[in-house]
């Protein structure tokens, strides 16, 4: 049999017995169910835990019955007819009250008087003395609530602690301290720290998403920094000592010790934006003017042309870069699943959602930036909703009416033109008013010819580290080419052009005008042809002159020749790219000289 329900809190049960004693002025005498003494003041101070069975009959009485009782002839009343000390009892008056628990009598509350004073001070205030003993049960109750809950708690924690050792991800358990409250082994691995670590801070910052099961997390302790693929689960109330749990697999993405990255920094800023043209030295200037300021940011440019580049550079410049940046794409998020992304959710929110819930990308962006991308295709429920975080910088979980608190800064981007979905009904006014707060505009690549060489040589050196080639550099007639494109895809189809055109290019040599993409130059000598016409037709109005079809092909097609070269090699390129027979070049070349 165990020990009672008093005894496992019997410290605190001696200190109730000295409160009611010095409140009363009697002696305090308090037993459990099995009549052991718990605690005792006066004559019984200094005898705790003795067994008093043989002599506890009004004990007895109030265990059996659930009865307060009050007994004013201590050895002449009938409960006492059994005792052994019915004859010789010193005892003037005893009042007795249960102590439940969960409708349970596990003891007993006694207030003796051994002297005349006593006894009629007790009897004057009779009332009052037994509201005060029914308080101080109600309290020693409530403290065996505590400590049984305690204890229910340390078993799940073990439980737990047991549970997640076997499972193959690692798990921290923080309180709303971002303390760790539970770590397993495999996250004490990963991490590398001591399971014993209890306590320690670790900071947990959304990074990213780069797979649809799993987002990116910064995690930072001890001065070591880790990026890792999991999932941040709130799970307050639902389990008081926690606050949330994250749950990682154990692969690294990136280990940063004092400051000093093990692999190639990530971080966008300044730097990165690439460009010496009017416009983008413009920009770059007002980027640096706005970066420190909280107000809302509202970039517009073609698509490719870099806006999240812009968005970061705008982080990294502010007094907020040691905080999260939150990229969203609103274009790339069904519908149905947007608004759970941006908000988050409770548990048993919706069907089909995860059952521990979810923290939306504004409450991760939390204290940082968070960068809303195509916002243009935004539904329109949803930007309400926006507006509403917008004005008061608050948020509620989806099935939840907590109110949580946001000190974030918006970014906003789209390639459509806003004021024609405004006139459209496809985007609310108000929140464009409220997003347009500092405008940038990103300049076309086609309007930054002389950037398009700087940022091909800075791809080249980009794609020559990621795919382990040595290409040494590119070709002018490459760069002229480039030069007359539009790039209507912009810097992402000039990056993809690179990048195809590394992969053709042997270890140790050139990007040449043969191994750029078939569309570019079809492209480029559309252009060129449609040049060509007008600037004919111009001369020969002048002159009064027109030249024939054969003087237009034979312009043509030297200026391609000019572009490949006028040696074999060169003249059997320009016939592909004309598509003709090398043949066909020459007998055309041939007849017009």
């Amino acid at each position: 049999m165990g020990e009672s329900l008093l005894k496992r809190i019997q410290d605190t049960v001696i200190k109730y017995a000295d409160i009611i004693s010095s409140v009363i002025n009697v002696d305090v005498e308090i037993v459990d169910n099995k009549l052991n003494r718990i605690a005792g003041t006066g004559c019984y101070k200094g005898k705790n835990n003795e067994d008093i069975s043989n002599q506890g009959y009004v004990y007895k009485y109030v265990l059996n019955t659930g009865e307060y009782k009050i007994v004013e002839r201590p050895g002449k009343d009938e409960l006492c007819k059994e005792c052994d000390f019915k004859h010789k009892c010193v005892e003037l008056m005893q009042i007795c009250t249960p102590i439940i628990f969960n409708n349970i009598i596990i003891g007993v509350i006694g207030l003796i008087c051994f002297n005349d004073d006593q006894k009629k001070a007790v009897l004057k205030n009779i009332n009052s003395h037994l509201q005060f003993i029914n308080q101080i049960s109600e309290f020693i109750s409530t403290k065996i609530y505590e400590d049984l809950e305690n204890e229910r708690n340390e078993k799940f924690t073990e439980i737990l602690e047991h549970i997640i050792d076997t499972l193959g991800k690692g798990i921290i358990a923080l309180n709303e301290n971002n303390h760790i409250v539970l770590i397993n082994n495999m996250a004490s691995k990963v991490l590398n720290i001591e399971n014993s670590s209890l306590g320690k801070k670790v900071n947990i910052e959304y990074f990213g998403n780069y797979s649809s099961s799993e987002d990116t997390f910064r995690v930072t302790v001890d001065g070591k920094e880790i990026k890792l693929n999991g999932e941040l689960i709130p799970v307050y109330p639902m389990l008081h000592n926690f606050d949330k749990i994250f749950i990682f697999s154990e692969e690294k993405k990136h280990v940063i010790t004092n400051n000093k990255s093990k692999t190639v920094n990530n971080t966008i800023n300044i730097d990165n934006i690439i460009g010496e043209s009017a416009p983008m030295t413009l920009l770059k200037d007002r980027i640096k003017k706005i970066a420190k300021s909280n107000s809302t940011v509202f970039i517009t440019g073609e698509s490719g042309t870099g806006k999240e580049v812009i968005a970061r550079a705008i982080h990294a410049e502010s007094d907020r870069n040691h905080k999260p940046f939150i990229a969203i794409n609103c274009a790339a998020i069904p519908e149905s699943l947007l608004e759970s992304e941006l908000f988050g959710y409770i548990r048993g929110a919706f069907s089909g959602a995860n059952p521990n819930g979810r923290i939306g990308k504004f409450e991760l962006a939390n204290e940082g930036v968070i960068f809303l991308d195509e916002i243009g295709d935004m539904p329109l429920y949803l930007q309400v909703k926006i507006l509403r975080v917008l004005q008061e910088r608050k948020l509620v979980r989806i099935g939840s009416n907590q109110l949580i608190d946001l000190d974030i800064r918006v970014i906003a981007a789209t390639n459509k033109d806003i004021p024609d979905l405004i006139k459209e009904n496809k985007f609310r006014e108000d929140l464009y008013y409220r997003l347009n707060v500092i405008p940038l505009e990103l300049p076309p690549l086609r309007e930054r010819e002389n950037d398009v060489e700087i940022i091909a040589t800075r791809l080249l050196d980009r794609y020559n580290f990621q795919l382990g080639k040595n290409v040494n550099g590119i070709d002018r007639d490459v760069l002229e080419i480039f030069r007359h494109y539009s790039w209507p895809g912009n810097i992402r189809e000039l990056e993809n052009t690179i990048e195809f055109m590394v992969n053709l290019v042997d270890y140790g040599g050139t990007l040449t005008s043969d191994t750029i993409p078939s569309a570019i130059i079809k492209s480029v000598f559309i252009k060129d042809k449609e040049e060509v016409f007008k600037e004919v037709v111009k001369e020969d109005i002048k002159e009064d002159y027109i030249k024939s079809l054969k003087e237009i092909e034979l312009d043509y097609i030297n200026k391609v020749i000019d572009i490949y070269g006028h040696d074999t090699k060169g003249k059997q390129e320009a016939a592909k790219k004309l598509g003709i027979g090398i043949a066909t070049l020459y007998r055309k070349i041939g007849e017009n000289r």
